[in-house]
């Protein structure tokens, strides 16, 4: 029976969310196992730059895999002609890979899977499955959308995400800092989490989010980066729509890393299982690529802020 009555709980949004017409799964990667289960994929082929915990859920649920290299612009190093059950899994890094360029891998590949992960407002190209992940972009514990044309023929449950929202509320109260061990676990935990809708708690989450704004603050500081330290960074320069991060490529971003965090500017080290690699240009990538923070969170005088502190770091004590 429905309770009626007693103590209020968090109130229910009624805005819409950015991608209503997609697949709400609590995952990213399990966006991926639904895609894997519903076309009866056999073997999937996987760039090295990307978190361990892909290949990991394909262990987990007996589907095959193998690696391939990507080039300096981020592009696959791949040959091979795909037979109708294999896939190759294109990542968007940084939203650097536009919907044209995209089609053009479809025409090549023809079974393509892309990971939009860190390139959120960018729209699905139709009838190609795309994957696109809520909690890199918002302040959410969980959530991923999926777009495909194939609908997986199995009973799946609801999540429940009540008992992720600790470094969520911390943060928002406190510092970062205090409740890093609490997001640390959080991340660990996806990786024992099965295939399942995404929870009531984070759609209600994600109604809230005023996405227009979002986008218009991600630009706006992306592009004050761009202007502030553009001239330093060795990636070619690429404007791209609400972006994840401003990806600041220097030949030494460990040391420029390790002095951004003593002045509370923390930057991520995205996939650190790619710095395992004895050489090529993934290890550089994942050592010497300092993803910026540019979301909705900061101010011009915050990007302003960053960037001085780039510049000096570098001019001053480790010249790049």
């Amino acid at each position: 029976m429905k309770e009626i009555g007693g103590y209020l709980e968090l109130e229910e949004n009624n805005n819409s969310e950015y991608y209503p017409e997609l697949i709400a799964l609590n995952t990213g990667r399990n966006a991926l196992l639904y895609i894997l289960k519903a076309k009866k994929i056999k073997k999937i082929y996987l760039p090295f730059f990307l978190c361990d915990s892909v290949s990991a859920m394909c262990d987990n649920n007996g589907f095959q895999y193998e690696y391939y290299h990507i080039g300096r612009d981020f592009l696959p190093l791949f040959e091979k002609k795909l037979s109708d059950d294999e896939y190759i899994y294109l990542v968007n890094y940084y939203g650097r890979l536009s919907n044209t360029i995209i089609e053009k891998y479809k025409a090549i590949y023809k079974n393509v899977i892309v990971d939009n992960v860190q390139a959120f407002f960018q729209t699905p190209v139709n009838g190609i499955d795309t994957i696109y992940s809520c909690r890199k972009f918002f302040g959410v514990p969980d959530g991923a959308y999926l777009s495909t044309d194939t609908i997986l023929q199995e009973e799946i449950k609801t999540d429940i995400s009540k008992d992720r929202m600790l470094h969520i509320l911390g943060r928002y109260e406190c510092s970062a800092s205090e409740y890093y061990s609490s997001f640390k676990a959080n991340d660990m935990s996806f990786r024992q989490l099965g295939l399942m809708k995404m929870s009531r708690l984070t759609h209600n989450l994600l109604k809230a989010v005023d996405y227009e704004q979002a986008q218009k603050k991600r630009n706006a500081n992306y592009c004050l980066l761009d202007k502030m330290i553009g001239k330093f960074n060795k990636l070619e320069r690429k404007i791209v729509e609400g972006a994840y991060a401003y990806p600041f490529y220097c030949s030494n971003g460990s040391s420029v890393r390790k002095q951004l965090a003593d002045k509370k500017i923390y930057v991520a080290t995205l996939w650190p299982n790619v710095l395992k690699l004895e050489s090529g240009c993934e290890r550089d990538y994942a050592e010497n690529i300092l993803p910026l923070p540019v979301d909705q969170r900061y101010s011009e005088e915050d990007m302003q802020y960053v960037a001085e502190t780039v510049k000096q770091i570098l001019t001053v004590k480790t010249p790049c």
